[in-house]
């Protein structure tokens, strides 16, 4: 991934928090025939020093069947448009011009398939927790009969998604000026929720020089 302007971020511990963040991202394998392509949910763990991914597709999705090649999973951040007129810069000389900010992780690795009864059921209760938890009500897998939850078993296959790089992008105008990092600052905190995601992420960078 191209990564100019000092936007690479390579601690791990940061590109694991954001991936947990995301939760949803792209499982991408090349074919002889072309590249297979799942958009899938996420469960983020360490298991003996290593980043595992876990997910799971439905049993007819060829994807599975391609265990043990080399694949990347794309995590895709708070993105939003930043306007030129965000900059200071603009009403000196005008040379300025809008562009994108994003948040992208890749992980690069390879996975295996699983269909252990056991081994799914802990799969979906993890993934189910991560998104219950913080409701007032939280739905858990013992809620539904033990014989439905049996069938839907049985139409999914697990994937373990063992991590061998990461890499991360943090593009947010982090090598503008300081005048033009402060306007950027605030033109995304107005913009939304996104876009306050992306300005908080800019404010972690140094200063830049002027």
């Amino acid at each position: 991934m191209y990564t100019p302007n000092n936007s690479a971020i390579n601690d791990p511990a940061t590109l694991a928090y954001v991936m947990t963040e995301i939760s949803f991202g792209a499982l991408i394998t090349p074919t002889p025939d072309g590249i297979e392509i799942s958009h899938l949910p996420w469960i983020v763990r360490e298991e003996g020093g290593k980043v595992i991914l876990e997910s799971h597709v439905a049993r007819p999705n060829p994807h599975w069947k391609l265990a043990g090649t080399g694949s990347v999973v794309m995590f895709q951040g708070p993105q939003a448009y930043v306007s030129p007129s965000f900059y200071p810069s603009k009403q000196v000389d005008g040379k300025v011009v809008p562009t994108w900010a994003y948040i992208v992780v890749h992980a690069h690795g390879t996975f295996e398939s699983f269909n252990g009864t056991e081994e799914l059921h802990a799969h979906l209760g993890d993934l189910t927790h991560r998104h219950e938890a913080g409701r007032a009500e939280p739905w858990a897998m013992s809620d539904a009969p033990v014989p439905y939850l049996a069938a839907l078993k049985r139409g999914i296959i697990g994937l373990r998604f063992t991590v061998d790089r990461l890499e991360g992008k943090w593009k947010v105008n982090q090598h503008k000026s300081s005048a033009d990092r402060q306007g950027t600052y605030e033109g995304l905190m107005a913009s939304g929720e996104q876009g306050v995601d992306l300005a908080q992420a800019l404010a972690s960078f140094p200063a830049a020089q002027d």
